[in-house]
């Protein structure tokens, strides 16, 4: 029976590629897909989920809009890494599958109480604002939820948006404390992770060799995507964090990691967002989450190339 999964993101190149590799696997039931604002605000990120729908031929998956802002601050965004559109590199068709009427937090609250406990498996790819909301509002989904598989925080690598945060907590840090806070079970793919899944000259050509038009889409928005992280950290190419979370759902072998205690920075200026990550369990905190540290490339990529090839 395929795990039911929502994808809850922010589109963005690498979430599209996630979103396509959910897609791509059997093994995955996709209930739908929930935006939030992050990478680039609301309006584009829902326009952004659709189109990949579309290019992977699912114009059947629900997708919703949630979340325009962070909880307590002001959107902050990354063009600068993105694009103007979020999803630069290629150009794509409008979408033409609608918006859902539902907001995506009551979509996630109705479906958590409307499936079984414990079947339901959250994969936020971006600020957790409608994650937190969704608890806000109807605390007794958190006992409900199988799992969230995230993409966000940093320990070993520390920060990409702050010396000292990951964007995605960044945004809104005060709900990814809610959502480790929470005591659902929860997995982390932080940056320490994600920045061991680079891209290269002949993963990306690999790509753009596949026939039809998925590989070449996902070959052009690494080009553009991973010209910033070549600039800013001297590599070989760009990381794809998101697709970590969909992988790791697939196959959990390739990835290694530590239950350990993660809190969230929220009153610091000079720290804000930061997960203070307790690798070397250190506090005596009782763990909350099991911390990602490392993966097989190798692995990551052959999964990822075999699977886009059959969109």
């Amino acid at each position: 029976m395929a795990r039911k999964i929502i994808i809850d993101t922010d589109p963005g190149q690498d979430d599209a590629v996630a979103i396509l590799l959910a897609l791509a696997s059997p093994e995955l039931e996709v209930l739908g897909i929930t935006c939030v604002a992050g990478n680039v605000p609301l309006p584009l990120t829902t326009k952004n989920a659709r189109m990949v729908c579309e290019l992977a031929q699912r114009p059947d998956i629900k997708v919703f809009a949630g979340c325009d802002k962070p909880l307590a601050r002001a959107l902050v965004t990354a063009e600068h890494v993105h694009g103007k559109t979020g999803l630069d590199g290629i150009t794509l068709p409008d979408p033409e599958m609608p918006l859902q009427d539902a907001h995506a937090v009551d979509f996630l609250i109705d479906t958590l109480r409307r499936e079984a406990a414990g079947t339901v498996t959250l994969c936020p790819i971006g600020p957790l604002t409608n994650i937190a909301t969704a608890m806000q509002r109807a605390p007794d989904i958190i006992g409900r939820i199988q799992e969230i598989v995230l993409m966000g925080g940093a320990y070993f690598e520390v920060g990409n948006i702050t010396p000292a945060a990951e964007f995605n907590i960044y945004v809104d840090p005060e709900a990814a404390k809610i959502v480790f806070g929470a005591g659902a079970p929860l997995t982390v793919m932080p940056l320490d992770v994600t920045h061991k899944a680079l891209t290269n000259r002949a993963r990306v050509d690999a790509f753009r060799a596949m026939p039809g038009r998925v590989g070449p889409a996902v070959a052009s928005w690494t080009d553009f995507f991973e010209r910033y992280d070549k600039e800013k950290y001297g590599s070989e190419g760009a990381p794809l964090h998101d697709p970590c979370t969909i992988a790791y759902l697939l196959c959990p072998e390739l990835f290694s990691g530590r239950e350990i205690n993660v809190e969230i920075e929220t009153g610091s200026e000079l720290t804000l967002g930061m997960t203070v990550a307790d690798w070397w369990r250190v506090t005596g905190r009782s763990a909350n989450a099991r911390f990602m540290g490392d993966v097989d490339a190798e692995g990551f990529f052959a999964l990822l190339l075999e699977r886009i090839a059959r969109l």
